[in-house]
């Protein structure tokens, strides 16, 4: 008899590697090939030999006891998946993993499916005839299931002895990712568009004989297509500049760079900006160690973001603060502080945002792109800090951004 079982479990296992084999081979996705093969070797633990004679009568507990090393093995095999995983026998949870108990709770072992999915489509999918479900796994998706926004894929595969393999695959992050793709493309494409309908509107105009003609009209024609050219070119630097930091966010820059000579360089570099908006930019420097591990042009990139945001949106007249100490934990901590009005709380979470703007027809007229501080957050996750935004109506702003010292090994988490 031991020698049929084997030969039985050796024969199920053979038809799984197969399956698996020509699942990948036919360009399944490895980790639907996995799930295969997951359910060939649940299906081996299920494989029974034939006895040669009717078997003895067996006593109640000791039937009890024979069935839950199977449950104990199942278990097992299903903890080392990070995916929520249960198995589903006569409409009840026969097994849950971790994961699976931490997402529907950990009362759902034993429970009857359609409580513990609580799901229209999954309960007709686990609840009728097991024959649906031994052909091929099904794939359903499921919205709302542990919380209103979360969105998973259910897929079902029947095993040998009726039971049923539920597998739930978190969609929620690929889908919010393909959310933000979209809306970055139709905010790209609206950015590009305004001031190209303005070229085109001026261009169409300066055709005509009469204002081609007229000096004072074509001079101001010619400055405002100008102005708009320009903005299109910078919109279209910051979103070059933006795709070349996140393609490098994983590559950690460790040349030593000065940040109190970066924030100087800074200050010079928008001294005219500065004076045409009444103002100055005070550098600080209360910080023993001024080197961080970086590169040098992202981090004046970003410190230019931040100090021309301030001058913009702060008072005219008042000072823009640079201001570098120590931020605790080996961290430097710069503060670019402006007096302006401030910024309500509602919107503080979603400044760095691409393309979002607390009054877009101010930030248009400054000629901001809306992509300056999203910038500066990536920078800073380049270089493995973090950067935070302070702010109180009628007091001004204060935007901080932590950077390991030179001294610090830059952890990879980030």
């Amino acid at each position: 008899m031991k020698g049929r079982a084997a030969i039985g479990i050796l024969a199920a296992a053979a038809l799984g590697a197969g399956g698996v084999a020509g699942a990948l081979l036919l360009g399944a996705p490895p980790a639907a090939a996995l799930f295969a093969l997951l359910a060939g070797a649940i299906a081996c633990s299920l494989v029974r030999p034939a006895p040669s004679e009717p078997p003895a009568a067996v006593a109640p507990s000791a039937a009890v006891g024979a069935s839950e090393p199977r449950a104990a093995d199942l278990a097992e095999l299903l903890r080392a998946v990070d995916e929520p995983m249960l198995v589903v026998r006569d409409r009840r949870v026969l097994v849950a993993n971790r994961a699976a108990r931490g997402l529907l709770g950990a009362h759902i072992e034993g429970t009857d499916v359609r409580l513990a999915l609580r799901h229209p489509a999954a309960a007709g999918l686990l609840t009728g005839p097991p024959a649906q479900a031994d052909a091929v796994p099904t794939r359903t998706e499921l919205v709302g299931l542990g919380g209103p926004d979360r969105q998973w894929a259910m897929t079902v595969a029947g095993l040998a002895d009726g039971s049923r393999l539920v597998r739930l695959v978190d969609l929620s992050q690929a889908r919010a990712a393909e959310q933000m793709r979209a809306d970055f493309v139709a905010n790209a494409s609206h950015e590009l568009r305004t001031p190209l309908a303005t070229l085109l509107g001026f261009l169409e105009t300066l055709q005509d004989e009469a204002a081609a003609n007229d000096p004072a009209t074509r001079d101001r024609f010619v400055r405002i297509m100008f102005d708009e050219a320009t903005r299109m070119r910078s919109l279209v630097d910051d979103l070059i500049s933006l795709s070349r930091i996140e393609a490098e966010r994983f590559a950690a820059p460790s040349d030593p760079v000065d940040l109190l000579r970066v924030a100087e360089g800074v200050r010079e570099s928008l001294g005219s900006l500065a004076e045409a908006r009444a103002s100055e930019i005070v550098v600080e420097n209360d910080a023993r160690d001024t080197i961080v591990p970086g590169d040098r042009a992202q981090l004046g990139q970003l410190l230019r973001n931040l100090v021309t945001n301030a001058l913009n949106y702060g008072r005219p007249g008042t000072p823009v603060r640079i201001r570098l100490e120590e931020g605790g934990a080996g961290l430097l901590r710069v503060r670019v502080i402006d007096q302006g009005e401030g910024i309500a709380a509602e919107h503080i979470p979603r400044l760095t945002e691409r393309f979002y703007r607390v009054d877009a027809g101010r930030s248009r007229s400054v000629g901001g792109t809306g992509l300056g501080l999203a910038i500066a957050k990536h920078i800073a996750l380049r270089h493995r800090g973090r950067l935070e935004i302070v702010s109180r109506q009628g007091e001004g702003t204060s935007v901080r951004v932590y950077l390991p010292h030179a001294s610090q090994s830059p952890s990879p988490a980030l």
